[in-house]
């Protein structure tokens, strides 16, 4: 199962991709399949046919982890 994160990257704007796992403890890589801008543009310095890409862990300030559509209609807001 992927996961859609918001990776981002300092001085540069956040990057949205889908990763197979959570990065573990030990890691020192993260790979990120279809990277694209959050506006889902290109990301001007990746060539246009890259459709997975490796970055190192110490170049991420941080990352989100969005919430699939699955997960979100499975759990709803109830009212009482």
């Amino acid at each position: 199962m992927a996961f859609t994160i918001i990776l981002h990257l300092p001085g540069e704007p956040s990057i949205v991709g889908e990763i197979d796992e959570y990065p573990k403890n030990d890691d020192t890589i993260l790979t990120i399949n279809n990277p694209r801008l959050r506006d889902g543009k290109d990301i001007h310095y990746l060539e246009a046919n890259v459709t997975k890409v490796i970055w190192p862990l110490t170049r991420v300030a941080f990352i989100e982890i969005l919430e699939n559509a699955d997960e979100e209609a499975l759990i709803g807001f109830v009212r009482e």
